[in-house]
């Protein structure tokens, strides 16, 4: 064994612990073999000290099986097979450890994204659930109220009866058409302005000025700005029978803008007054809802939705 060689296997043995360091074997079998370069290369990994140059590669084997590679610069240091030969264990630790924490660190990420997709999932199904309630008070609800009413007047008249029946029917279309997450057929066909006539042109209280409304918006926007409306009116309904009630709505140079008012008691407005549902499902499609009252004043709902 060359002189060098020996000084090369000595420094090795200097550098070697339970955790070897690539970095520091290089730069020590590079020193010690007078080489201008050292780099090993262990499981995809480089680890180079110095400058290359004209590189000389040996394959480093442990029991039989490729641990790595020692890259030599110059060439003219010339192949050391006993340094390639001790290199053996150290490199298949090396590979070893770089493995397993590679695949430690693929193991952390995947957990990573299975909690954020559990995350996703969980917080679109609270968002659905979300929808779904809204849906059910801002729709159906309406439907809910009319028949407690016309029930009332049912009860007092003693008349009524068929149409007191064929509001069940409708009602009861509707819980089942939002618990599916279908849409208003008046509101999927016609658009915004066809689907509130069809929900309200019935309802002697309620006075619709839609005559300017006749662009379509997205049906996100249509949606939104419809369940606002028919709160709206449901609203008035419950806290102010026997109201009139104005719906209006237009198409603008800036977009769609939408009003329900009404004559009834009115109220002092605070921000916990239960008109998140509005404030909310308008802010969902970019829009805007302003709910301002008084008592003995009446009551307005004013919202907007930009093109």
């Amino acid at each position: 064994m060359r002189a060098r060689e020996r000084r090369v296997i000595e420094a090795v043995a200097a550098c070697l612990g339970p955790a070897p360091d690539p970095r520091l074997l290089a730069a020590a079998i590079g020193t010690a073999a007078g080489a201008t370069g050292c780099a090993l290369v262990v499981a995809g990994e480089r680890y180079q000290w110095g400058e290359g140059g004209q590189w000389l590669e040996q394959v480093v084997t442990h029991g039989g099986e490729p641990q790595g590679v020692l890259a030599i610069a110059p060439e003219s240091v010339g192949p050391m097979p006993g340094v390639a030969a001790v290199l053996g264990l150290p490199l298949a630790v090396i590979r070893l450890t770089t493995e397993t924490d590679r695949l430690r660190r693929d193991g952390d990420a995947a957990a990573r994204r299975l909690v954020d997709d559990r995350w996703r999932a969980a917080a679109e199904m609270e968002q659905e659930r979300r929808g779904l309630e809204r849906d059910l008070h801002d729709g159906a609800q309406h439907h809910l109220v009319a028949l407690r009413m016309r029930l009332a007047l049912v009860e007092h008249t003693g008349r009524g009866v068929d149409d007191l029946l064929d509001r069940l029917d409708t009602a009861e279309r509707v819980l089942i058409d939002t618990a599916g997450g279908v849409l208003p057929v008046a509101l999927v066909t016609g658009g915004l302005a066809a689907a509130l006539r069809a929900e309200l042109a019935s309802h002697t209280d309620v006075t619709l000025d839609i005559d300017e409304l006749r662009r379509r918006y997205p049906s996100v926007v249509e949606s939104a700005v419809y369940f606002v409306c028919m709160e709206a009116v449901n609203n008035a309904h419950k806290h102010a029978p026997g109201a009139a009630i104005t719906l209006s709505a237009r198409d603008s140079y800036r977009g769609l803008e939408f009003t329900v008012t009404d004559n009834g008691p009115g109220f002092v407005v605070r921000s916990s007054s239960g008109l998140r549902n509005l404030t909310t499902r308008a802010a969902d499609v970019g829009g805007t809802v302003e709910i301002t009252s008084a008592p003995g004043k009446g009551t307005q709902v004013s919202g907007f939705v930009p093109l």
